[in-house]
Parts: structure tokens; sequence; C-alpha cells
């Protein structure tokens, strides 16, 4: 009988210490010891038409937060923006004073702030990374 006593709560704390074992093995969400695959799908940016005379207000060099300098310049649908020595980007409007890069990683706002000279841009810095970066920026030169 004593035996009986002893082997109910032993097989329950067995049953019990299996159920967690098998709790720990499926974690939701997903980390990395499980396996599954991320899609993400952009659609592209819709572009509006712009003149390259609608652009001559926000033409020019900005001062951004970080220590970058950029400068912008009016193109055909929209502007090229160069960041420093870095290869320019080729920006389309899809607003008025709203600009991205086809690919969606690169996103600028013009004419922000009490007087229209401010801007902020906003950009993925890796496509390993899924977070957005914002810097501010006041307009430097003409």
């Amino acid at each position: 009988m004593r035996a009986l006593f002893i082997a109910i709560p032993v097989s329950l704390l067995l049953t019990a210490s299996h159920a967690v074992a098998q709790s720990q093995s499926h974690d939701y969400p997903l980390t990395d010891s499980t396996s599954g695959s991320t899609v993400f799908v952009t659609a592209p940016p819709k572009a509006i038409f712009v003149a390259p005379s609608d652009t001559d207000s926000i033409k020019g060099a900005y001062a951004m937060s970080n220590g970058w300098r950029l400068d912008v310049k009016s193109a055909s649908k929209g502007i090229v923006a160069r960041i420093d020595d870095q290869r320019p980007m080729r920006l389309i409007a899809v607003a008025p004073d709203r600009f991205v890069t086809a690919d969606g990683n690169v996103e600028m706002q013009f004419n922000q702030g009490d007087f229209g000279d401010d801007m902020t841009m906003s950009y993925v810095p890796s496509s390993r990374v899924a977070e957005r970066i914002t810097i501010r920026s006041t307009l430097a030169a003409r």
C-alpha cells in the first residue's frame, strides 16, 4: 500500500516533466533554434508627376543631425540626393514634398518646420535589420 502512495506522485512528476520538455521544444514565436522562413513583400511606390521647377524650393545642401551633408538636386520625376561622397540616389515623388527610392529603403520629407526649411530622412540601414532610422535636418544653403 505504501508503494502505491509513492508510485502515484512519482508518475505524476514524470508526466509533468515530459509535458514541460515537449512545450519547450516547440517555441512560439519561432526562435533562432527553430526553422521557419519569412518573406517581405514591398510594393513599388506610386509616383506622382512633379516638374523640376516644383522641386526648386527643396534644392540645396542640408546639414543632417548626425553630421552628414545631404545635397539635393532636381531631376525628372523627382530628385537626386547625395550624402557626403556616396553615390547619388534617385528618389521619385510620391507626394508634393515626399520622395522615396524605388526599393522604398530611403524616404525624404521636405518643407517641414515653421519656415519650411526642415526635412526628415528615414532609411533602412541594412537588409538584415528590420529597423528604420530617422534623421532630421535644416537647409544649410541653396
